[in-house]
């Protein structure tokens, strides 16, 4: 097998045993499924000069160990299937790079997930900043390899994702009926007002990228152009599902800086997308809900970072739910969205 690393494997493995018995006796899904977690591919990153892990890692190889330890900790959070993706590092390879680094990665989630098909799903990689070759990748994924879609960054070396030249490879997703996973890779542009104390970059500028990749999303038309894709959002949307107002607001009072006719007003597109759960308060995911509907938002982790270790009692924390909610955001839409009720 080839070897696959869970990254950053340092995030406890605590479990409230009550409530997950609360889960399966009340508002139970079929299965709990965790739609943002991640893992790496060594020789790929080695391939395409990229550098080493920069934290901690347990490596998936041929005695299975590594991937017991994955599954330990699946099972302590309550968790039944995650649905692993690549954080891209390879948008500035050429194309003959990018085509190895990118085949190379999926085969090997193809053949982690073939192993595991109970407890791993996995989104594809695919090379954006090349858009036919991503189409062709997509669909190799989805077709050949039984990959369910795509992770994206929130911009691709500077271009947004709602450029006119990306638009091959959303209409490919749209065709396919892949779900694609928009996951930020920090704001580069704004890399020196990001400087010290807070760990901005991160804290900051990777929700940013988010907001700032929808927005032009909607704006741009995109969306509008191929209202049949399925584009999931990490870390709950970013900061858009919390100041959307401000948007359709925007059209009445500067009407002149719309140049793009949309369908509807912008604030109504949330309701077209997909969302993680990773949002730290319960207030803060009950007010996402609110915004996006009960059935757009899906259990995210990040794991293996340390952001939480209580995915699932996040969600049966957040007041206001419903049983039938519950078991929605617990696993029953992420079922249903990648095609894993099979």
């Amino acid at each position: 097998m080839s070897d696959v690393r869970f990254v950053g494997c340092e995030g406890g493995e605590r479990s409230d045993a009550q409530a997950i018995a609360t889960v399966h006796a009340s508002g139970r899904p079929r299965r709990i499924i965790d739609v943002h977690a991640h893992c790496a591919i060594p020789a790929a990153m080695a391939l395409a000069g990229a550098p080493p892990i920069p934290v901690a890692v347990a490596g998936l190889n041929d005695s299975g160990d590594d991937v017991a330890t994955r599954l330990a900790a699946m099972d302590a959070h309550g968790v039944d299937l995650q649905v692993l993706s690549i954080n891209p590092f390879w948008y500035a390879a050429d194309q003959d790079l990018s085509r190895q680094v990118v085949d190379l990665q999926n085969e090997a989630l193809a053949e982690l997930v073939g192993r595991s098909p109970d407890r791993f799903a996995a989104l594809a990689a695919v090379a954006p900043q090349h858009p036919d070759l991503a189409a062709e990748q997509l669909e190799r994924a989805v077709k050949r390899l039984g990959l369910r879609g795509a992770l994206v960054g929130g911009s691709v070396e500077g271009e947004e994702l709602s450029d006119p030249r990306f638009r091959p490879f959303w209409a490919k997703a749209e065709d396919l009926g892949a779900v694609i996973f928009i996951h930020p890779q920090a704001t580069p542009d704004l890399r020196a007002r990001l400087r010290g104390s807070g760990g901005l970059p991160v804290t900051l500028g990777y929700p940013l990228e988010t907001t700032i990749a929808l927005a032009h999303l909607i704006f741009e038309g995109t969306l509008d152009r191929f209202p049949g894709l399925k584009i999931c959002v990490a870390h709950g949307g970013g900061f858009l599902p919390a100041y959307a107002g401000r948007f359709d607001a925007g059209i009445a009072t500067f009407p002149s800086s719309y140049t793009v006719k949309l369908k509807k007003p912008p604030s109504a597109y949330l309701r077209d997308l997909y969302y993680d759960s990773l949002l730290f308060t319960p207030e803060g995911l009950r007010h996402l809900i609110a915004e996006v509907g009960a059935d757009r938002v899906m259990v995210g982790s990040d794991w293996p970072f340390p952001w939480t270790d209580r995915p699932v009692q996040h969600v049966l924390e957040t007041p206001g739910l419903t049983d039938a909610e519950r078991a929605a955001i617990l696993g029953d839409t992420a079922a249903r969205l990648f095609g894993l009720n099979g």
